[in-house]
């Protein structure tokens, strides 16, 4: 049987226990509740987006045909041999410049000269022959046709020494045009036989590309119209030139016209390089302008804007491209900055911090958090 004593001992130990207890419930509840104040508060001071952004500016844009074609060009010629000989010498190479008239190989005159002075023999027995017979005919010892057939035999005569010396002549083979010598067919000691191709010469004054451009395109395209060309072998040089035709019929097959364009020759440009050519048809002088990179990549035309340090996301109406430049006909002002880097992890509201300029203040933590935190 328990004692008064015992009996009092138990209780105070009971009521210890609870006392403690209640202590660390209560100290659960309390750090549990620091623990959601102090998300919130994390949550209200997230870190601003990183963005770079470009303003809204005003300029002037052109609307333009962008196409690919290979340059050629319109004048050249395949120099031949006009005579059969041995090429003595070659006188020029590949890559020389030459001028019409210029020679180019000389080949052995040798059988020409010959040729030359046989004829030229018997045009002068000839000749003698016809001054005799005038004086006879005078004095009617000979026909008058005797005559008249010693007046033939001499004009046949003249004729072929004057073949004679044009053969002798095309020994120098010579360039029927000015231009670059693109190819060299022949060596030195070669055997060319009459009409053979031996260089071709190109006429780099002036250089064409032709384009197959889309039927839509056929009532903005016109002669005279301004062309730029970039060439892929020549990266960061452009060359200015101009719409020189317009074909005036559609390739039902293709669906597609010509238009040749024109540039003038220089040291540069040269037949067979690609190049990508853009031809001017419209501008507009004073448009509102913006990066292409400011575009997003969905499929409603929009951008983000920075307003008050959050990113809006404002539809635009675009108009004409211009390069890396796309014009705004509606949605935005000039000066509105446009994000151009960091977009993608932007929402509508989201904050932001643009690279290079203050960083924006926080908003400070509202009333229920602070008394949260308490």
């Amino acid at each position: 049987m328990s004692t008064p004593h015992a009996i009092a001992s138990t209780r105070r130990v009971l009521t210890g226990a609870i006392l403690v207890s209640a202590v660390l419930v209560l100290s659960a509840c309390k750090g549990g509740g620091d623990t959601d104040a102090k998300a919130k508060a994390d949550d209200a001071a997230a870190a601003p987006v990183p963005v770079e952004t470009e303003a809204v500016a005003r300029r002037s844009v052109a609307a333009s045909y962008v196409g690919t074609a290979s340059l050629e060009v319109p004048r050249g010629a395949d120099v031949v041999a006009k005579t059969s000989g041995i090429a003595l010498e070659v006188l020029v190479e590949e890559g020389d410049t030459v001028r019409a008239g210029q020679p180019l190989v000389r080949l052995d005159p040798d059988r020409a000269r010959l040729a030359v002075r046989q004829s030229l023999a018997t045009m002068g027995k000839l000749e003698n022959s016809y001054r005799r017979a005038q004086q006879l005919v005078a004095q009617q010892m000979i026909s008058a046709n005797d005559l008249d057939q010693l007046k033939f035999d001499l004009d046949t005569a003249r004729a072929q020494h004057d073949m004679a010396q044009l053969e002798l002549s095309y020994t120098a083979v010579t360039a029927p045009i000015s231009g670059v010598i693109s190819q060299r067919m022949i060596r030195t000691g070669n055997f060319v036989q009459i009409n053979t191709p031996i260089f071709s010469i190109v006429d780099n004054a002036r250089i064409e590309a032709t384009l197959n451009v889309p039927e839509r395109e056929l009532r903005v395209l016109k002669r005279g119209q301004p062309v730029r060309l970039q060439v892929d072998a020549l990266p960061g040089e452009s060359f200015e030139g101009v719409v020189e035709r317009v074909a005036p019929i559609v390739e039902s097959r293709s669906g597609t016209f010509r238009v040749v364009t024109a540039f003038a020759g220089n040291d540069s440009l040269r037949s067979g390089m690609f190049g990508r050519i853009h031809i001017d048809y419209d501008e507009r002088a004073d448009a509102l302008v913006i990066p292409r990179s400011a575009l997003l990549d969905e499929g409603e035309t929009a951008v983000y804007t920075v307003r008050e340090g959050k990113a809006v996301r404002v539809p635009v109406e675009l108009g004409y491209v211009d390069g890396n430049m796309i014009e705004v006909r509606s949605g935005l002002e000039a000066g509105d900055p446009v994000v151009t880097a960091g977009k993608v992890a932007l929402r509508e509201g989201s904050a932001v911090q643009v690279i290079g300029e203050a960083p924006v203040a926080a908003a400070p933590a509202t009333a229920d958090a602070k008394s949260e935190a308490k």
